[in-house]
């Protein structure tokens, strides 16, 4: 990477992570339709659903203000990548408690990359841009909150389900 610079960098990394919360708001939405067993599950991700739109929006704008705007091909690529990682959790049995567990990882990879990216937007000037991207972080840590929170009884339900006979996947 010689040669690049602080600006190269810092465009870079908005458009990673926006391409990175455009899948997780995928994968969120395709998850919803089967969650009408898990009523608490749901609600979480339809906070998070409004809260990732607001998020998306802030790094538009942060684009924009740059001259930038988003990598159509990155957000391809992770889009397959969340299509080809719920398909393979659909096939499983425990596709609920897959889809849980993957989410749970996936606000852990946000809060990385948000926590990256008040830093670059730090060294890069931006300092208007850091304190929306650590508010990022902070809303991304209440997540994985949520869906810790979820673990167990969403556990405890899919083992109620399944154990009686019941449908426990979409």
């Amino acid at each position: 990477m010689a040669g690049t610079d602080i600006g190269t960098i810092y465009a870079g990394s908005l458009k990673n992570t926006r391409a990175l919360e455009k899948q997780g708001l995928e994968q969120m939405e395709r998850q919803l339709s089967g969650l009408e067993r898990y009523p608490d599950y749901a609600a979480v991700l339809r906070r998070h659903v409004e809260t990732t739109k607001a998020q998306l929006g802030r790094l538009d704008k942060a684009l924009e203000a740059i001259g930038e705007s988003p990598s159509g091909l990155k957000e391809t690529v992770t889009s397959l990548a969340g299509s080809l990682g719920a398909a393979v959790h659909a096939s499983a049995q425990d596709e609920t408690l897959k889809n849980l567990y993957a989410g749970y990882a996936f606000q852990h990879d946000q809060i990385a990359a948000y926590r990256s990216l008040s830093v670059i937007a730090e060294r890069a000037g931006k300092t208007e841009q850091v304190s929306l991207f650590r508010a990022a972080v902070d809303e991304e840590t209440r997540a994985a909150e949520d869906i810790a929170a979820l673990i167990e009884p969403v556990t405890k339900t899919y083992l109620d389900l399944t154990l009686s006979g019941a449908k426990a996947d979409s």
